[in-house]
């Protein structure tokens, strides 16, 4: 009988173990969760190695920006210093830190108008003719002696020094032939100093100036200048034959007390305009004349306190 059991007992075993094969064999792999999870994964290497990239490719451009200077820069980018990494301050200087370009040269300073630029005569092209009255000056002086004074005497400055206060068109006569245009400029330091140049023919070819004394040294509110009669009129020579229209202009200075100044020539009248104590009064003559301007000042109530024709160091005829 015993025999006879174990056979049961292993036929029961075997029934059991073929009714739970099902139960016991591995669960399947799960292939669809495999590949979304693998999908997930290579899409967020791909994004950091593209973000490394991104990196890596804009660090030249930041580079090059610092790197570049006002004048246009280089096509070459400059090094990005490691932070914390010592640095060449001998090859390393920034933009900020080197010398500064020393300042150009200034001109002289604009008219108080834009009255006092006539005939079409800008400013730019009345600073250009100071500046070659000036450099005019400066050639003459080669030719004078080592001793000479003249040539000692620091000459007339350079055209920062000056404000110009009129500029307008010079008609030629049989003394000076040709057209051209004239420029006055003046300057206070460290002499009071006024000079008329004419430029002809595209470069200076006569200079007058005056230096030294002081606006009292006359004693009258208004002072026309004696040696500006070359702004008003034309050669001796051609007396009664004066090329016209003409263009004319007189300077002089002016006492802080004077409001206005008026100027009366020939057919023609002016109110000059007032710049830093100089008047400066210009018009267009359209016939012969033999007297010289009639020059007026007033002060800020309309009081008469100048007439030229009651100074007697004024010359009211033309020579």
């Amino acid at each position: 009988m015993s025999g006879e059991h174990e056979r049961d007992m292993e036929e029961q075993m075997r029934d059991l173990l073929a009714e739970d094969a099902y139960t016991i064999q591995p669960s399947p792999v799960p292939y669809p969760a495999i590949r979304r999870q693998g999908a997930s994964e290579r899409r967020r290497r791909v994004a950091i190695a593209g973000a490394a990239i991104v990196a890596l490719g804009a660090l030249p451009v930041g580079a090059y920006a610092l790197g570049g200077t006002d004048r246009g820069g280089s096509d070459t980018a400059a090094p990005r210093p490691t932070a914390g990494a010592p640095q060449d301050t001998a090859t390393s200087a920034s933009p900020a830190t080197s010398p500064a370009a020393s300042p150009s040269p200034t001109g002289p300073a604009r008219p108080t108008t834009d009255g006092q630029l006539l005939d079409g005569i800008g400013f730019a092209q009345a600073a250009h003719g100071l500046q070659q009255c000036l450099d005019y000056d400066e050639e003459s002086k080669k030719d004078l002696r080592e001793d000479s004074p003249a040539r000692k005497d620091g000459g007339l400055g350079t055209a920062s020094d000056y404000r110009i206060i009129l500029a307008m068109h010079s008609t030629g006569d049989s003394n000076a032939p040709g057209d051209g245009f004239f420029v006055v400029a003046v300057k206070e330091q460290p002499r009071l100093t006024r000079l008329i140049c004419n430029i002809r023919d595209g470069r200076a070819q006569g200079l007058n100036a005056s230096v030294g004394g002081t606006r009292d040294d006359t004693g009258q509110p208004v002072s026309a200048d004696i040696n500006s009669g070359k702004l008003y009129q034309q050669s001796v020579l051609d007396n009664g034959h004066w090329k016209l229209p003409f263009r004319w202009g007189l300077i002089g200075t002016v006492q802080p007390s004077v409001a206005k100044v008026t100027v009366d020539y020939g057919d023609s009248s002016s109110e000059a305009a007032l710049d830093h104590g100089w008047f400066v009064a210009s018009g267009t003559l359209g016939r012969q004349v033999t007297r010289a301007p009639h020059v007026k000042g007033f002060d800020a109530a309309g009081k008469l306190v100048y007439d030229s024709d009651l100074d007697k160091s004024y010359e009211k005829t033309l020579p």
